[in-house]
């Protein structure tokens, strides 16, 4: 049997993700003002969050424009913000949250109150899992503002894995890992030297090099027969 290539093995690995992908967007979610049974994806506002192999929050983001189109767009390289600017590699997410917002699903077009309540979320949604993050950070270039809560209260959340067990064990290996962080913080800093960029991108290049630091002392005590507390 011939060597899979690195394209096929690409196209194998993007074909898993849109396949788990769907299955974790597809699930249908009662809205409770109506009664109807929608798709998960297709909440019209709601934060998502991702994580990486280490369960390590990565991102955290808000969107009124359907859950399921602004995860998609994230994850398959269709050019967001946070891809293009090097920020968000799509290759080290493993588990997606995401928390879709009841409320405003029966409105024409969210409005001003759908605003206030997503920036409240994502600052709240942030806060959680910045106190969890072992570096006390999130790659995100800004951090969200603090606005005051109107009332508002964290709807229930859906978590999935968006790696199947075979693209698992084509990406999780640590060398693996260290090889795709090294490239992404390559190319953020060559983002950053090509232009004049705000205080928040130079603070996502020093969590990048933060998280290789981290990979690579753990890497380095596996062959040196230290326990995993590093001790």
């Amino acid at each position: 049997m011939p060597k899979p290539t690195e394209h096929s093995e690409t196209t194998f690995e993007t074909a898993e993700l849109r396949r788990l992908l769907s299955l974790f967007l597809d699930q249908q979610v009662v809205v409770e003002a109506t009664g109807e049974s929608i798709r998960l994806g297709n909440f019209l506002c709601g934060v998502y969050a991702f994580f990486d192999y280490d369960n390590e929050p990565i991102y955290v983001g808000q969107t009124k424009e359907k859950l399921g189109v602004r995860v998609q767009r994230h994850l398959t390289n269709q050019r967001t913000d946070a891809v293009a600017m090097k920020v968000l590699d799509p290759f080290e997410v493993y588990k997606i949250m995401v928390w879709p917002i009841q409320k405003f699903q029966v409105a024409a077009k969210p409005g001003a109150e759908a605003t206030k309540y997503l920036n409240w979320l994502e600052y709240t949604i942030f806060q959680e899992f910045l106190g969890k993050s072992q570096f006390k950070a999130v790659l995100n270039e800004k951090d969200p503002m603090e606005v005051p809560n109107e009332g508002f209260d964290v709807p229930d959340s859906y978590d999935g894995i968006v790696v199947s067990d075979a693209v698992y064990e084509l990406r999780s290996h640590p060398d693996t890992r260290l090889a795709r962080r090294a490239e992404t913080l390559s190319l953020l800093a060559k983002v950053i030297s090509e232009r004049q960029v705000q205080p928040g991108l130079r603070k996502t290049l020093l969590t990048q090099a933060m998280r290789i630091v981290a990979l690579s002392e753990k890497r380095l005590g596996d062959f040196l027969g230290n326990p995993p507390d590093g001790t």
